[in-house]
């Protein structure tokens, strides 16, 4: 469901504000970084856009639940698979590490 009409954002760097559209829905924010203000506007738009098309549903409230419980779980998953990387990089570190102690202790002691 695009819109007919989008407004381009509006910067305003007096207040360090950026004025966005989600889902037809002008916001004022602030931050530090505009241009991350404005990705992050785009993905919850199209996270809305994309529960709307869907589900047919046309209660913003609703969508809003629905795109936030989506970001919700891509961000769960990321998270997950970060976790599980690190604990496996850890493994093979110590694993590494022991190999080398022991390799090292092997080793005649020069006089």
């Amino acid at each position: 469901m695009a819109t007919a009409v989008k407004h381009p954002p509006v910067k305003d760097a007096a207040n360090n504000s950026v004025r966005v559209e989600i889902f037809d829905q002008a916001y004022n924010l602030r931050g530090s970084d505009a241009e991350y203000i404005l990705k992050l506007a785009e993905y919850v738009d199209a996270k809305m856009r994309a529960v709307s098309e869907q589900t047919h549903t046309v209660d913003t409230s609703r969508l809003a639940v629905l795109a936030a419980l989506n970001i919700a779980d891509e961000y769960h998953l990321l998270k997950r698979n970060q976790d599980s990387g690190t604990v496996e990089y850890l493994k093979r570190a110590n694993r590494l590490a022991d190999v080398l102690d022991e390799v090292l202790q092997d080793k005649p002691k020069a006089s």
